[in-house]
């Protein structure tokens, strides 16, 4: 293994440990990675789901353990955004309009990380029923659609509707990641067939270590603002390659 793919697995494991530490499976990060690795489109959308998928489960069971899951924020967002996840994993964009769009998910992520979002002490808002349908249903089409879970998305909504505390709001998006990558590579699976490059299955185990801990220090209180910095550069980087090649 020479240091490229070492140097690419560290950036993999760092994404996946910062990402589920505020209950994100981090694809939009790993999408960026493998953007500026120069990876084809057609093969990041499934790795990324797959990584998503153990990335953002070992982070919704930390926050779920520490007594931050509540059921009643989840449930409105998650009617509308499964099937609307798979049907946007059936679809396909060209290559150029992908990558413009996917670059304005990865600007939303750099925002996500840097801006600190403070717990109020008012109460929290309920969700109305079409306002969580209509969002869950938007964002879900959009992860199946680009290979993202969607809480890149959500999170800060949830946020700056007031619906839900900080930590809340990391175990709802983190199950909420999880259940739209499922739909969204069952319908990109249904489309084209299961194709995990081999190269990228190492990468796999990488991001479920950064992702183990990432989710035990988050529930913790975790916070490391150089590290969230740095990946924001990086991020950068990655979008802005996106948006001019």
């Amino acid at each position: 293994m020479d240091y490229t793919s070492i140097l690419l697995l560290f950036l993999l494991a760092l994404v996946a440990f910062l990402y589920s530490s505020v209950g994100h499976g981090g694809a939009s990060g790993y999408l960026a990675i493998m953007a500026i690795a120069g990876v084809a489109p057609h093969m990041m959308k499934q790795s990324a789901l797959i990584m998503n998928l153990a990335v953002s489960l070992f982070s919704f069971i930390g926050f779920y353990k520490a007594g931050y899951f509540r059921i009643k924020l989840f449930l409105p967002f998650m009617i509308a955004s499964i099937p609307m996840a798979f049907w946007g994993g059936t679809m396909s964009l060209p290559d150029s309009i992908y990558k413009k769009i996917l670059a304005v998910c990865i600007f939303i992520s750099i925002i996500r990380l840097l801006y600190q979002f403070e717990d109020k002490d008012k109460p929290n808002r309920e969700i109305p029923l079409w306002a969580g349908l209509l969002s869950g249903g938007s964002i879900g089409l959009l992860s199946g659609l680009l290979g993202i879970g969607g809480g890149i998305i959500l999170s800060p909504l949830m946020l700056l509707m007031r619906w839900s505390k900080l930590k809340e709001t990391a175990a709802v998006s983190a199950l909420f990641i999880f259940v739209n990558s499922v739909s969204g590579l069952y319908g990109q699976v249904q489309k084209e067939g299961l194709f995990i490059p081999k190269e990228l299955q190492v990468a796999v185990l990488a991001t479920i270590i950064g992702g183990l801990l990432g989710s035990y220090f988050g529930s913790q209180k975790f916070n490391n603002k150089t590290l969230k910095y740095l990946l924001a550069v990086g991020l950068t980087i990655a979008s802005l390659k996106l948006l001019f090649t």
